[in-house]
């Protein structure tokens, strides 16, 4: 992945996060359970803030400069899932899987476009970033994890 520019590397992640958006209020129209809709809902609003947070960096420095980073636990639930596609029925298990998958694809990319620019605001763009992609990700590995709790007994 070459960029030639900051903001070539802006705009392909805001295109990512507009795919995330998609994705997640698909997902919600989709989901039978009150609280899965709620949730998906909520993780396409925020995947929006993240367009919004790229779309508009220099509008966005106070926000930038007061953001506080906090150690997130990686579950790494995903970490040993192979990706699979979208299909629609599914059941939720493997939504979730997909789902999981999707955000540590978007860590490890956001990782990589902060390593790749030396432009101090755009690096912790996407340090903040990660660190609310790892919260998705901690987030649906707890869901996942809950999920297969439940059907034991």
């Amino acid at each position: 992945m070459g960029f030639g520019s900051v903001d070539e590397i802006l705009k392909f992640a805001v295109d990512r996060e507009k795919e995330a958006v998609a994705f997640y209020s698909s997902l919600a129209k989709e989901a039978t359970r009150a609280s899965l809709k709620e949730t998906f809902v909520r993780f396409s609003k925020e995947e929006e803030k993240h367009v919004a947070l790229l779309s508009d960096i220099s509008g966005n420095k106070s926000k930038i400069d007061s953001y506080q980073f906090k150690k997130i636990t990686d579950l790494k639930i995903s970490d040993y899932m192979v990706e699979t596609e979208y299909k629609e029925g599914m059941p939720m298990p493997e939504i979730l899987k997909i789902a999981m998958k999707r955000e540590e694809k978007a860590v490890k990319l956001y990782t990589t476009l902060a390593d790749q620019t030396d432009n101090k605001d755009a690096k912790k763009v996407f340090m903040i970033l990660v660190q609310e992609e790892s919260k998705h990700k901690l987030g649906l590995e707890s869901m996942y994890d809950d999920y297969l709790a439940s059907q034991e007994g």
